[in-house]
């Protein structure tokens, strides 16, 4: 456990030293465009390592390739990341008839975290973009391609989410949905064969853990480099104008986190069961430190399993089965973080986010954040799904998921609790609903 926490603490710190050095690179080339270089010399040095390789403009561009792979190695993940993962967490609910009532109300605690926290999510950053934090000064050309994204009914992402072709739908990062849907189906017809569909389940846990060693691969040694690149070459060409909307993003996220965990889950115990929340609160504000220290909810599982069981009083039976399950598909605080995420980006790319994208975005967050596998910066990646799904991949777009990636690190840590948390709220509910929760535990 020593030698995975050093590696990781290794990998944010290559992490914090790109997102440093590229700030320190850029806006060191953005002062030398603007005060020192002729125009002549400005446009020699974006030949050789800023240029758009992909538009008519000729040129060498290193740095855009370096964050174009680093960006479409991601990208090339995304459909089966979202098919396998959600696949298998429809799986892990269980197949034994004995646990349907648990598994029933455990789905709909989870679920109603998820709706209720997008819901504040997406109340507070709107409140944040109508503020004009997430503002930002757009080079012409780019608002004018932002504006060409066509208008939708978002009800049409109903009939749309139904693909009459899944090899179409699974060839292209713009069906998500569809794709999501898709993997719904196949897990729990999985789970309802039993041992017939094991076969299959095993072909997608082999094919999980060689997407999850490719993204691994990606982030962990790729990553700190095009980091680097992308955010030397954003600032280089576009400017300190983005700086302020990050932090905005940064700080308004983290304290959105955290207010969460202490309001939701207090309160939705205290609704749905009328036990103390200050009690739930007291026992279980550990497992929350530890899982921001770890950035991990499978870390935290052997701690929430012992708080739960010994100092809140719910039975081994249920919490094995809850918790687990919480494990695999209770990703809130990656909910909440993409509704922040996805207006900034959104806003910072010229985008008009209406009440009706935010409702279609916050069902997209819930069936991505369900599916994210335990790999580092998942919930990360996953924005992307909500950008495609949303139609919202313009190159202002990518610029704007390219400096969340970059800085990111922060939140990732702040939503862990949420999760974590989340799984035990629900655990203490579902025993309390079947009476097998031993109320002088809790309440000593």
């Amino acid at each position: 456990m020593g030698k995975e926490n050093k590696k990781q603490a290794s990998i944010v710190r290559k992490m914090m030293i790109a997102l440093i050095g590229g700030l320190v690179v850029g806006i060191g080339f953005l002062l030398l465009r603007e005060n020192v270089l002729s125009e002549s010399a400005w446009n020699w040095v974006n030949w050789l390592l800023f240029v758009d390789i992909t538009t008519e403009a000729s040129g060498i561009g290193l740095f855009y390739i370096a964050g174009q792979i680093f960006m479409r190695g991601l990208q090339m993940a995304i459909v089966p990341l979202v098919l396998v993962s959600l696949s298998l967490a429809m799986c892990s609910i269980s197949n034994s008839t004995k646990l349907g009532r648990i598994a029933g109300r455990s789905l709909l605690g989870f679920f109603g975290f998820y709706v209720c926290g997008a819901a504040l999510a997406c109340v507070i950053a709107s409140a944040v973009k109508n503020l004009g934090f997430f503002n930002v000064t757009l080079p012409s050309d780019g608002v004018a391609e932002a504006a060409t994204i066509d208008a939708f009914n978002p009800l049409a992402v109903v009939v749309n989410a139904f693909t009459s072709n899944i090899v179409s739908a699974c060839s292209t990062n713009n069906s998500i949905l569809a794709v999501v849907v898709i993997a719904i189906i196949l897990g729990l017809c999985l789970n309802q064969m039993g041992e017939k569909g094991k076969p299959l389940k095993d072909v997608l846990e082999t094919l999980s853990d060689i997407i999850n060693m490719w993204l691994t691969f990606l982030i962990n040694k790729i990553g700190p480099v095009a980091i680097f690149c992308l955010i030397s070459r954003t600032f280089a060409i576009y400017g300190v104008e983005y700086l302020a909307p990050v932090a905005a993003y940064v700080v308004a996220a983290m304290l959105t986190l955290f207010l969460l965990v202490v309001t939701l889950y207090p309160l939705g115990i205290w609704l749905t069961t009328r036990l103390n929340p200050l009690q739930f609160l007291k026992k279980i504000a550990k497992v929350g430190v530890f899982g921001f220290s770890t950035n991990s909810s499978a870390a935290c599982l052997p701690l929430n399993t012992r708080t739960c069981i010994d100092e809140l009083g719910c039975s081994e039976e249920i919490t094995s089965f809850v918790l687990p399950t919480g494990m695999t598909i209770n990703m809130n605080g990656t909910t909440v973080m993409h509704m922040f995420a996805v207006t900034f980006i959104a806003t910072a790319a010229g985008l008009d986010v209406t009440p009706a994208n935010m409702a279609v975005m916050a069902f997209l967050s819930i069936c991505a954040a369900a599916g994210t596998p335990a790999i580092p910066i998942a919930g990360t990646t996953m924005i992307f799904t909500v950008l495609s799904g949303m139609g919202w991949t313009t190159e202002l777009c990518l610029i704007g998921y390219s400096l969340v990636v970059a800085i990111n690190r922060p939140v990732e840590m702040a939503l862990l609790p949420l999760n974590v948390i989340g799984d035990a709220a629900v655990n203490v509910i579902v025993n309390a609903k079947e009476k097998a929760l031993d109320l002088k535990k809790y309440n000593s």
